[in-house]
């Protein structure tokens, strides 16, 4: 099945085409190269703008809607009872790339006991778990040397894997009643 974008689509500097399942007309979602739980995805402005500061008003309200949508979809294909929805806003806040985007995770009770607790996600989305620049620059060809990490237990997704799982919630948003 070809991408749902006929026109390339970026987020940073990363060509993610393929990863897109859902566009609109400011904003985009796609999934994550290294999900922290099952279903994890992000929503981002089709504008590669820095900060949440820097969108304008049809962008701002465009990028919520489309989280809502989202949101509201991940939800129920995933089984969760719950979501985590969070914005690192700045390199300070732990944003790792260069272009705002929204994680949307979807929850469920007990799913980060053996983590310590709901609350983990935080944790795991300032490390290394969740550093989505790092894990797609190492997947690119103009990776950069960096430390090795035990993170054995969360392997990055081939670019056939994201494109399958985009195709599947390309699908699921269409029966999504927004």
């Amino acid at each position: 099945m070809p991408p749902l974008s006929s026109s390339p689509v970026y987020f940073g500097n990363f060509l993610v085409t393929s990863q897109v399942f859902h566009k609109t007309a400011h904003s985009f979602a796609l999934v994550n190269i290294k999900p922290l739980l099952p279903g994890h995805v992000l929503v981002s402005p089709l504008r590669a703008a820095k900060r949440l500061s820097d969108l304008n008003h049809a962008e701002v309200a465009d990028l919520f809607l489309t989280v809502q949508q989202v949101g509201k979809m991940v939800e129920r294909v995933y089984g969760a009872s719950s979501l985590n929805i969070a914005i690192q806003d700045g390199p300070a806040a732990g944003q790792s790339v260069p272009h705002l985007h929204t994680h949307i995770i979807p929850r469920q009770n007990a799913d980060l006991d053996e983590k310590g607790g709901s609350d983990a996600i935080y944790g795991m989305l300032e490390g290394e778990e969740g550093d989505v620049g790092m894990h797609l620059w190492e997947t690119s060809r103009k990776r950069p040397k960096f430390p090795v990490v035990d993170d054995s237990a969360r392997k990055s997704r081939t670019e056939s894997e994201m494109a399958e799982e985009a195709q599947k919630l390309a699908q699921e948003m269409t029966r999504q009643h927004l």
